[in-house]
């Protein structure tokens, strides 16, 4: 199955139901199930996005450490926009999430664009 690195705390956002659209500067044609790999990089970006969520959001309970470099979910992208009313887009498009499902973190290298993830998913 195919996989899409997201930086946190989005992808857990999406591994947990609560962001319905990943942003993206590339538009995508695939519609199906996908692993989400958290990418590895953690820094200021990261801890400010944190601090958006919990302002916009203030009713999700994110956790206090997030797993990074592996994947923590599958999902399935449904459709890809370039406008919606859904409050997580921002993107110049937005591929558009459903049953989003955690799984235990796996740890594997993660790509720009879909990936095969170098990991044994039988």
């Amino acid at each position: 199955m195919r996989a899409l690195s997201v930086l946190q705390p989005w992808a857990w956002l999406l591994a947990n139901g609560h962001k319905d659209v990943e942003n993206r500067s590339w538009a995508t044609r695939y519609r199906g199930d996908f692993f989400i790999h958290a990418g590895k990089r953690w820094g200021r970006e990261q801890r400010d996005d944190v601090a958006w969520v919990r302002h916009h959001f203030p009713r999700i309970e994110l956790p206090a450490t997030f797993d990074l470099g592996g994947i923590v979910g599958a999902a399935t992208i449904v459709d890809c926009v370039d406008e919606s009313d859904s409050p997580w887009f921002s993107g110049d498009f937005g591929f558009v999430v459903a049953n989003a499902v955690r799984i235990k973190f796996i740890p594997c290298r993660g790509m720009l664009g879909f990936f095969e993830p170098a990991v044994s998913h039988g």
